[in-house]
């Protein structure tokens, strides 16, 4: 009887150009020396940046963070809070003479704060549960954050008492709320999320919120320090409800709520203005369509007055921020670049800073923050398609890149070249951007195996960043090819809602085999050795196309959903999926959601495929990956299951899996390149 072969960590095989010893290469072993940064802090005066610096350990195969401190102007970069244990969430006072930021202890999550004349540093609050949403108030006195309570929760039956000594099962479990566990934490504890003030000099939290609901998110003080504001959704039936949300205000002496909001839609992200009279909030109708875009609005602190800022931008925005009391900074991505802009209250509007990004490692995702001082000066994550993110200023005494935290590594490092490239798809003539990545030490004139890698969301994008995975592989002899196929995000919401309810479809698809074409038009990639594959959403998409093509020669499907009716009521994502991304529920339109399931096109597929996911995944739970692998077994199609132990749906998440990851699917891609058995 053949041997069912089940995979983990480890390679399928050792790869030819893995196994070549070139230290000019970006190889796997410099995975784990990449650092990046992330969450710059710039001062109230606009004269120091605090940021996190992130790195990865070899010895505990996990990713640090370290609180680092830079000038403005690029002098003075040294470490504040740096050990083996992480640090992060570091906030300036508003004097700007101190700084508190969160740290695990030995017996839980510590508050600390840091005066910055004597850099003497005191744990203000230890604990148990990790806090979140660190904010000081105008008057430096009160700190506010928001952790989770737990619920009390009273059992179905009454357990029975056990004779002294014996040795029983655990308790059984019982459930009864909608959102009962979520990817990367599991089966969740009955508990709420709530809003807590704590004094900044140390003593007891007090808790200001009560109530079975959630109210994490943005807090903002007031400016007399006696309210804050923040958004949550107190509906009675909020678990079954996504996308809606109401601003409220707590007052910090008693706890008394005021709803400032109150309409169909989402709220969120609340910013007052310094003197107190605006509030600056993200808006979105919640439309039950697969996209809303995300509005800047502006009203009084009383909710009067509201009106839209950002409604002729045609882009969703996000990272909301005052600088002063007329002036309101945001991001938004614009064809794949992530930008910061300003806005006035009178609606006009200019770009201040582009090039945002690199604060996703693995694959090159749109993603990077900004703060921004009293004085306009701004600082941010810069990423390039060659560099991890550093911190960059605009607006200050030296405009431009301040940190180079992975020039001692990758300065001695010939990386894949990144490429532009504007294309038509063939389905219906629509404009796709994408981008190719060439091998290092490419030669014009030879053609190259390819790889198709697909995004995931699918409402999110790619861009010319950095990506360990796509370096990788190119290092392994493979042109890399990547699209922004509609749905997209950064391309107008006409664009973003040509997928609604059509993830996946053949008009996807038409959209990443014209990039193929015309990768392979130009020359730069052999039409015998393609290959496929993308996590997650981009995992639907490599299934989905393979049974539409047999033009790959093989596919790596990471994390896929191949029945979206199994899918739907089994995750974790369910409640927000169903009323957003179909007409309606499973058993009311069955056909519609086989339709869009890749596991309907089985019955076509002859790729030889590697299925690749999280057991602990539940957001695309691994009961998907089982489904196709089984079926593939019986039609008799050449095929692999890795399964990642331990992992959740974030199979990059450690170094260490990023590599297998890697290894994996080039160690399957090898077995099926027709160049390989010609030894070239």
């Amino acid at each position: 009887m053949k041997k069912t072969l089940v995979l983990a960590l480890m390679p399928l095989a050792l790869s030819p150009f893995a196994m070549a010893d070139d230290p000019a290469m970006f190889s796997a072993a410099d995975v784990f020396e990449l650092e990046y940064a992330d969450d710059p802090q710039i001062s109230p005066d606009g004269s120091r940046i605090v940021y996190e610096r992130r790195s990865n350990d070899i010895m505990t195969d996990s990713t640090r963070t370290n609180i680092w401190i830079i000038d403005a102007d690029g002098e003075d970069h040294r470490p504040l809070v740096s050990g083996t244990q992480s640090a992060s969430s570091a906030r300036w006072s508003p004097e700007g003479d101190r700084l508190a930021y969160l740290q695990s202890t030995d017996s839980g999550s510590g508050i600390y704060v840091r005066w910055m004349d004597s850099r003497q540093t005191g744990l203000v609050a230890n604990l148990r549960q990790s806090p979140s949403n660190l904010t000081w108030s105008p008057d430096g006195r009160w700190l506010a954050f928001v952790m989770s309570v737990p619920a009390k929760a009273e059992p179905l039956a009454k357990p029975r008492t056990r004779p002294e000594g014996a040795e029983w099962s655990e308790p059984v479990k019982v459930i009864d709320s909608a959102r009962y566990r979520s990817d990367g934490l599991g089966f969740l504890e009955a508990a709420h999320e709530h809003i807590f003030v704590l004094p900044a000099d140390g003593g007891t939290p007090r808790q200001l919120t009560s109530g079975d609901f959630n109210h994490g998110g943005t807090l903002s003080w007031t400016a007399d320090a006696s309210a804050i504001v923040f958004s949550a959704n107190r509906h009675d039936g909020w678990e079954l409800e996504s996308g809606e949300s109401d601003i409220f205000s707590v007052s910090v002496a008693d706890g008394e709520l005021t709803q400032i909001t109150d309409r169909q839609g989402g709220e969120d992200s609340p910013v007052v203005s310094p003197n107190g009279r605006h509030i600056a909030y993200v808006a979105n109708a919640n439309r039950m369509v697969a996209y809303n875009t995300e509005v800047l609005h502006v009203m009084g602190a009383d909710g009067t007055d509201d009106r839209a800022l950002t409604a002729d931008l045609d882009r969703s925005v996000g990272g909301i921020s005052w600088a002063g009391n007329r002036q309101i900074y945001f991001l938004y991505d614009d064809r794949a670049v992530r930008k910061v802009a300003r806005v006035d209250l009178d609606g006009g509007m200019d770009a201040v800073v582009e090039g945002l990004g690199s604060t996703s490692l693995g694959r090159p995702y749109t993603s990077g923050s900004f703060t921004v001082a009293a004085n306009g000066t701004v600082a941010y994550t810069h990423g390039t398609a060659y560099r991890p993110a550093d911190v960059a200023v605009a607006g200050g005494r030296r405009a431009g890149i301040l940190t180079s935290l992975n020039d001692d590594l990758l300065s001695a490092r010939t990386l894949g070249t990144v490429t532009d490239i504007v294309y038509n798809s063939s389905v219906d003539g629509q404009e796709i951007q994408g981008w190719y990545m060439t091998p290092p030490g490419y030669e014009e004139g030879k053609q190259y195996p390819l790889i198709l890698e697909i995004h995931g969301g699918p409402h999110l994008a790619y861009g010319p960043y950095f990506s360990a995975e796509m370096q990788l592989m190119a290092a392994a002899g493979y042109i890399v090819f990547y699209d922004n196929h509609r749905g997209s995000t950064g391309y107008g919401e006409d664009f973003a809602m040509l997928l609604h309810h059509k993830y996946s479809s053949p008009e996807d698809f038409a959209d990443h085999m014209s990039g193929v074409d015309a990768v392979i038009g130009k020359g730069l990639a052999d039409a015998d050795n393609l290959f496929i594959t993308g996590g997650s959403a981009g995992g639907i998409a490599s299934a989905y196309a393979i049974g539409l093509t047999d033009r790959f020669n093989a596919a790596a499907v990471a994390k896929p959903v191949v029945n979206w009716i199994s899918k739907t009521l089994t995750a974790d994502s369910y409640i927000g999926q169903i009323s957003h991304q179909f007409p309606g529920m499973p058993w009311e339109e069955f056909e519609h959601y086989w339709e869009r399931s890749p596991l309907s096109l089985v019955g076509n597929m002859v790729t030889p495929t590697m299925l690749i996911t999280g057991e602990e995944d539940y957001r695309t739970p691994i009961s998907e990956t089982e489904q196709l692998y089984q079926a593939l077994k019986l039609k008799g199609v050449d095929s692999v299951m890795v399964r990642v132990p331990g992992s959740s749906h974030g199979i990059a998440g450690r170094p260490s899996r990023l590599v297998a990851k890697v290894d994996n699917i080039l160690a399957w891609f090898e077995r099926y390149r027709t160049d390989v058995n010609n030894n070239e």
